[in-house]
């Protein structure tokens, strides 16, 4: 992959996490303009803990970012070994396998976070 597809690809991935960021600060805050009513009294009578949901956003969006680069770097090179030596099939895949744990543990924080709030 070049460099100028990466540039692009971490474009892209942040503008999305922006967009998100953006998003979830708007519902937390105070949602849309016109949402009144008993959803609108109730939402104001209970405590805002958006820091615990900003924070499980967060760490989704990060971690699946980082996922996808290392699975990436270690897709390709798991591929790259496995075109010289097609042997080594298992061990690519719990290589592959360990960089998409990545992903899981932003998972499991986002849940943590998610029971405070």
């Amino acid at each position: 992959m070049s460099t100028r597809a990466r540039r692009g690809m971490l474009a892209a991935a942040t503008l999305v996490l922006l967009v998100a960021l953006g998003v979830l600060t708007l519902v937390l805050l105070d949602g849309p303009a016109g949402a009144t009513g008993p959803a609108g009294a109730a939402r104001a009578a209970a405590p805002a803990n958006w820091a615990a949901l900003l924070g499980a956003a967060i760490a989704v969006a990060g971690s699946s970012i980082g996922a996808g680069l290392a699975v990436a770097y270690t897709g390709a090179a798991a591929l790259a070994a496995m075109s010289e030596r097609p042997e080594l099939f298992g061990r690519a895949i719990v290589i592959v396998g360990l960089a998409e744990g990545i992903a899981i543990y932003g998972l499991v924080v986002a849940v943590i976070l998610m029971e405070r709030a």
